[in-house]
């Protein structure tokens, strides 16, 4: 199977600003992409015609290597080919995948707002002692060593990215599947809001959100979030109206204001902390879960775009990371070569006796317990839907 390990970076001063160049000419060449599919994507509209059309992204590499990298934009040769070239790719992969209408149109990435990573060369880069080397960055220190590969092998997908105050590199490899011996138990895992995950082996996980770190964090981030609104009504001057809008218009350009960037920089480090305790968290969790060696584990399946959409509980929600955690038990199984089932979404695991089967369709989301008006069993609501998901067979 194919893993991924993320290693923090220790680049010089140059080369450091040879990333934020790279990560720059990235930025740019998938917005450029998306500006021209934009373009020929109107004159389609424009001329009465229906269906899918778009550029493709070899045109319009060509054209960036052909002609803007000789003329207009000479400082593309200063970082990496492969890092314009991958990033066209990105792009036409997101186009395609919204066409197919398995996710939402691609967006402009923005320059404060995105997700800054880079491409490197997967046939150039190689392991060294202490570091890596990569195409035209050189030899660069890592806090740890790259995986090792059998003779031959290359590693998949190499990505340097940035999250806020240190460089990583990515990279996937492939690894053997762990032969262990199976106890033959069968868990069922149901996710909550209260807790985390209630498994039917009787164990069951916190919410990490609820805890003193998560909420004093909280707390520091939403005093860091006001200084910020503070900054920007201070720098503003008056509203200009556009058409039905009212538009902000500032003494000061913000982007220019060094205690402006300041304060954002904060507040990112501290978005930074809070996600990296919940991944962290989620490691320890999915990890103990797996070490049990059950031979097959199940869960149902969220819709959590829907879930997303009750506004009392959205935000409770989005720190769960639901899909993260499957995501995790998934790959994890997969490497100890266990079973990992997904149950139907509307299965009613909450609803059905694990007891005698009988389903009670009165139960609602605020009955905490469950009692079944069939065999007088009274059982905790989660840990009774842990059992009924450990019991599933499918058809």
């Amino acid at each position: 199977m194919l893993l991924t390990r993320k290693i923090r970076l220790k680049p010089t001063p140059e080369q450091e600003l040879l990333f934020w160049k790279s990560a720059g000419v990235a930025r740019w060449a998938y917005n450029y992409f998306l500006s021209e599919n934009n373009r020929v994507w109107q004159e389609y509209l424009a001329n009465g015609e229906t269906g899918d059309k778009s550029v493709s992204e070899g045109t319009v590499r060509k054209y960036i290597n052909h002609v803007l990298k000789k003329t207009t934009h000479t400082w593309l040769k200063e970082v990496g080919s492969n890092v314009m070239k991958q990033a066209v790719k990105d792009a036409n992969t997101a186009f395609k995948a919204y066409f197919k209408g398995i996710a939402e149109r691609p967006c402009y990435k923005s320059k404060h707002k995105s997700k800054l990573s880079f491409y490197v060369n997967y046939e150039s880069l190689s392991r060294k002692n202490g570091g890596f080397h990569g195409e035209k960055i050189g030899f660069v220190k890592t806090s740890e060593p790259l995986p090792k590969l059998e003779k031959g092998e290359k590693y998949s997908n190499p990505h340097i990215s940035f999250d806020g105050k240190y460089w990583y590199l990515c990279v996937g490899y492939e690894v053997p599947e762990i032969k262990c011996e199976l106890t033959g138990e069968s868990i069922g895992i149901d996710m909550g809001i209260k807790d985390l995950a209630i498994c039917s082996n009787g164990k069951t996980y916190k919410n990490i959100n609820k805890s003193h770190q998560v909420r004093r964090l909280e707390k520091v981030l939403k005093r860091e979030q006001r200084k910020l609104s503070r900054m920007q009504e201070r720098n503003l001057s008056c509203y200009k109206i556009v058409g039905n809008k009212r538009i902000p218009v500032f003494i000061k350009p913000l982007e220019e204001c060094r205690n402006f960037q300041k304060q954002k920089r904060k507040i990112k480090l501290v978005y930074r902390k809070l996600t990296n305790i919940r991944n962290n968290y989620l490691h320890q969790t999915t990890t103990e879960i797996v070490k049990t060696k059950p031979s097959r584990i199940v869960m149902e399946t969220l819709n959590v775009k829907g879930m997303m959409k009750n506004k009392h509980l959205a935000k409770a929600i989005q720190k769960q990371k639901f899909y993260e955690f499957k995501r995790q038990i998934c790959y994890k199984c997969q490497k100890y070569g266990m079973e990992f089932v997904e149950v139907p979404t509307f299965y009613p695991s909450s609803k059905t006796c694990s007891c005698c089967g009988c389903i009670r369709r009165d139960l609602k989301l605020s009955d905490r317990v469950y009692r079944c008006n069939e065999c007088g069993l009274v059982i905790d609501r989660d840990l009774n839907a842990s059992l009924n998901l450990a019991k599933y067979q499918s058809a």
